[in-house]
């Protein structure tokens, strides 16, 4: 058993940001598997000392587990969380194999989110043109737009690994200019990504929690069911 401040830690801790795309699929994967954990809400212009400590990188989410191991990129804590358990079956889809879901993922979170961030965020970057930058993130999309005709899903006709960990980021780029995005020829794009977040695992990952504060416990996630009624879901 981990001891943080000299207090017996009984669940992993998960240092989360609620809107951070690679967040919310770690959450969305403790929330299918029921991983029970300590989470605490981070934002980013404040970082709490403790999480530097254990992930100097200054990302999250971060991952603590009881024993102390520390995960650091969302991937992996959506693997360990669902080999722990899958009741969805997230890791056996339909089509393909995790291999091929994670080299689809690595696309998204490499080239696809390059775009992604000078498409939204253009003013960090001297000179950059959002509209470019827009339309290169377009042909990914096209492309999920195309492997979503054959099959409800990305890999078969439930939902899969890759359907969660690429989905945040689609919500994300929808999300810079829905007028435009919803006047895109990609109907089967557009009904996967309304499905998604409509769903109830979207949001019962997507719960508001206030900014933990240090010495404070954090909340246990993923919620019950009927706390949604309670707390509710901000945009």
């Amino acid at each position: 058993m981990m001891l943080t401040n000299n207090i017996p830690v009984t669940y992993p801790i998960l240092y989360s940001f609620r809107r951070c795309p690679y967040a919310m699929r770690a959450r969305l994967a403790l929330a299918v598997s029921d991983r029970t954990c300590e989470l605490r809400e981070v934002v980013l212009r404040d970082k709490p000392p403790e999480m530097l400590a254990v992930s100097p990188k200054g990302t999250v989410p971060v991952l603590v587990d009881v024993g102390g191991e520390v995960l650091e990129e969302s991937i992996d804590i959506m693997l360990w969380a669902l080999q722990q358990n899958d009741p969805e079956k997230w890791l056996t889809p339909d089509r393909g194999s995790v291999a091929e879901m994670l080299e689809l993922v690595a696309q998204f979170d490499g080239k696809f989110k390059y775009h992604l961030d000078r498409y939204k965020y253009p003013d960090r970057d001297p000179g950059v043109d959002a509209k470019l930058h827009r339309d290169e993130g377009a042909v990914y999309l096209e492309k999920l737009n195309s492997q979503l005709s054959a099959t409800k899903y990305l890999y078969g006709n439930n939902t899969a690994l890759a359907d969660m960990a690429i989905a945040p980021f689609v919500r994300q780029f929808a999300r810079t200019d829905l007028t435009w995005f919803n006047e895109q020829p990609w109907p089967q794009l557009q009904a996967w990504l309304a499905q998604f977040t409509d769903s109830a695992i979207y949001h019962r990952a997507m719960q508001k929690y206030p900014k933990w504060e240090s010495g404070n416990p954090g909340v246990i996630f993923p919620p019950l069911p009927e706390e949604h009624d309670i707390i509710g879901i901000i945009s």
